[in-house]
């Protein structure tokens, strides 16, 4: 897993992309738990759309900054593995970037 944070952490050096992924990864996973609970509360699949529009306009405007495409463009895996960076970003034990 060590490997793929650092190949991650390589597409994400820009401070404002680090920032936009800070914000926006965790608005699409809260979108996507809202999305599987819409059945049960009708009106969640609003908020889950708009969060989901949100988090993931956050990430690209980074990757625009950043001037490097989203690494899963390469490998859909790298979906989880920003959910395993943010993470790390929160509690601390993210690598810096160079």
């Amino acid at each position: 897993m060590s490997d793929w944070i650092q190949a991650y952490g390589e597409s994400h050096q820009h401070p404002v992309n680090r920032a936009c992924h800070t914000v926006g990864i965790p608005l699409v996973t809260l979108s996507i738990l809202l999305l599987l609970a819409a059945p049960l509360v009708p009106w969640l699949w609003k908020a889950g759309l708009v969060l989901f529009g949100v988090g993931w306009f956050f990430q690209f405007l980074g990757h625009a900054v950043e001037g490097k495409p989203p690494e899963f463009f390469k490998d859909w895996r790298f979906l989880l593995v920003g959910l395993r960076w943010w993470a790390l970003k929160v509690s601390g034990r993210v690598p810096p970037a160079p």
